[in-house]
């Protein structure tokens, strides 16, 4: 009897916990969602009332349409690059045995844990460096926004593709060998379709994480290419109203689409 109560109150901490965690993750997003609605425009609890005025306030301010394209151009391309990239590093580090191999994916990986504004800075000056030294400007232009990003993508692909290399069972890849497939038949018919949950996976984090990046983009950014994420705390200089929350509510439902759909036909929860 006491065994049994104490692994009641154990299963019932855990659940308290676990409600806190969500509550603490979800309730900003339910703050922004509901302030989207208000209809005054200091924002004030409790709302004077609700409307949808702000959301064709969003149509009608064109930075935030041309932030739009230029987040979804950049996003991309960055993962098409980053995601092909990364995946031939993570073959190559999951397998293949060469000096350097661990060194290499420590080197992939640290982009995840440098600050953005130390990691745009920096680039900010290599991109000086490098139009001083071979006259090719980088810096305020649309290729080094993109390399910069790409630089965002590549740990995502490494760490989710790498993950999924890692599950597959190599005997699969022998038997097809066995039966006559050669190294790229294999790769073809066998171990890409069983590495598409990682893949799916990696292009969907390395485009959100392109699209939301504000940290590394403030910084290399040029006229006229001003991201979503910047035009919107450009417009927080001037305004503080409900129409940059109905903004985020807009990105919110995208980006939350995005993720159902995509897990509607890869399991994200098997290599995430």
């Amino acid at each position: 009897m006491i065994v049994s109560l104490r692994r009641h109150w154990r299963r019932a901490t855990l659940c308290a916990v676990v409600f806190l965690v969500y509550v603490f993750i979800l309730t900003p997003v339910i703050f922004v969602s509901w302030i989207s609605f208000f209809s005054n425009e200091i924002v004030s609890f409790p709302p004077e009332g609700y409307t949808l005025r702000w959301f064709a306030n969003v149509w009608e301010q064109r930075v935030f349409a041309r932030g739009f394209v230029m987040s979804l151009q950049v996003a991309a391309i960055a993962t098409v690059l980053g995601v092909s990239l990364g995946t031939l590093a993570s073959i190559a580090i999951v397998r293949y045995r060469f000096p350097g191999r661990e060194t290499l994916n420590m080197l992939l990986l640290s982009p995840l844990i440098v600050p953005g504004t130390v990691a745009g800075t920096a680039l900010y000056i290599f991109y000086i460096a490098v139009d001083d030294a071979l006259e090719w400007r980088l810096q305020a232009t649309l290729e080094g926004l993109v390399l910069a990003h790409v630089m965002l993508t590549i740990p995502w692909t490494v760490r989710l593709v790498t993950a999924s290399l890692v599950g597959i069972d190599r005997s699969v890849e022998d038997a097809a060998m066995n039966l006559g497939a050669n190294r790229w038949t294999t790769f073809r018919r066998v171990t890409f379709p069983m590495m598409r949950a990682g893949l799916v996976a990696a292009a969907l984090f390395s485009f959100i994480t392109s699209f939301e990046n504000l940290e590394l983009s403030l910084l290399l950014v040029g006229p006229g290419r001003t991201t979503l994420p910047i035009a919107i705390l450009q417009y927080l200089e001037f305004k503080v109203d409900p129409t940059i929350a109905a903004v985020s509510f807009v990105q919110i439902l995208l980006i939350g689409t995005l993720m159902l759909i995509t897990d509607r036909f890869v399991k994200l929860s098997r290599v995430v």
